[in-house]
């Protein structure tokens, strides 16, 4: 194979990896100053991470579990990014199919498994993507930045989850903590064995290869790449910019809205006011990282599952308060900032 096809079918591969690995010792690093600063021990930290998050069945599967929502609200992020638009709402969209897909689960609660998860699904992708149409909307329109508009609608949708979990969906069962009834057997996504491991995972790895394969293999995806580089031209040329604008996000909130849908369906198993420790917010880092390559998003999404079961760890084990994480997820970010800017990237 010529040198230059093999550069052309796997240097985003191997772009991807260098990033992971750059993003891995750096972590490392910068993990073990953080403890050391909070006066803990960074060895006894990485040997807490090994034996409880590696060498163990239920810390290992969990990573999985994280990946989930990681994978769908990243390629939330990813796909209109390619247009040059920048999705920040993947919280708000996440939220919305959590809702969508709970009123699928308590209006038809007597339906067989095999008829209500797919309603489940719909549901779930159906709330994100209105939540995310109308940001698409007022861009199309020329009107509001989609930043501005889906970064607010992210505290908007936590708010109307929290209304009828506190009024109409409350749960009659729930006298300290608001929420809604506990779903039926059928609503709840399947899980691998005894692991809570679930289907969500299978929605994020199809929507992955969904996004590379459409980005990568299809003239909508030229097409998105030709609107990002130059969106004047692709109008001039016949390009109908405004309606993958529109499309783009509604597609990009209803892959958020799965995430919210197996959120509330497989971990949660009701409607809970805290359906998100800010996966939305994760997977825009995610995909940010990854610059958009389906590849990277998968490598970062892993990278970053294991961040945050390290983060829940070592608030058993040392005490180490959560906040330690969301600084070093900043400081990679900032790191990987730098490295672009040095190779010469945006």
């Amino acid at each position: 194979m010529p040198r230059e096809a093999a550069l052309a079918r796997f240097g985003p591969a191997a772009s991807a990896a260098r990033r992971a690995l750059i993003v891995a010792v750096a972590a490392s690093a910068i993990f073990a100053l953080l403890l050391l600063i909070d006066g803990k021990d960074p060895l006894r930290a990485y040997r807490d991470t090994i034996v409880y998050v590696f060498a163990n069945a239920y810390g290992f599967s969990e990573l999985f579990v994280r990946m989930s929502p990681l994978l769908l609200t990243s390629v939330a992020v990813a796909l209109p990014s390619r247009l040059g638009l920048i999705n920040v709402g993947g919280e708000g969209q996440l939220y919305m199919g959590g809702l969508f897909a709970t009123a699928g689960a308590l209006g038809f609660a007597h339906w067989p498994a095999l008829a209500l998860i797919p309603l489940m699904t719909a549901l779930g992708f159906l709330g994100g993507a209105l939540w995310a149409l109308l940001p698409g909307l007022l861009r199309a329109a020329k009107l509001v930045n989609e930043t501005i508009s889906t970064l607010l609608l992210n505290y908007i949708a936590p708010l109307i989850v929290s209304y009828v979990i506190f009024g109409p969906w409350r749960s009659s069962e729930s006298a300290s903590y608001p929420e809604s009834p506990a779903f039926a057997a059928g609503a709840r996504l399947p899980t691998l064995g005894s692991t809570r491991v679930h289907l969500g995972l299978v929605y994020g790895l199809v929507c992955l290869c969904i996004y590379g394969f459409a980005i990568g293999r299809t003239r909508w995806g030229l097409e998105m790449r030709a609107i990002g580089g130059n969106a004047e031209a692709s109008l001039r040329l016949g390009v109908p910019v405004s309606a993958y604008i529109i499309g783009s996000m509604a597609v990009a909130g209803g892959v958020a809205g799965l995430a919210g849908m197996a959120e509330a369906s497989a971990i949660q198993g009701r409607l809970v006011a805290q359906l998100s420790p800010g996966y939305g917010f994760m997977g825009f880092l995610v995909a940010w990282l990854a610059g958009g390559s389906a590849v990277g998003i998968l490598t970062m999404a892993a990278l970053f599952a294991v961040l945050s079961s390290v983060g829940d760890v070592l608030q058993i084990t040392q005490g180490v308060p959560f906040s330690v994480i969301n600084l070093l997820m900043a400081a990679i970010l900032f790191i990987v900032l730098g490295e672009r800017g040095a190779g010469g990237r945006r």
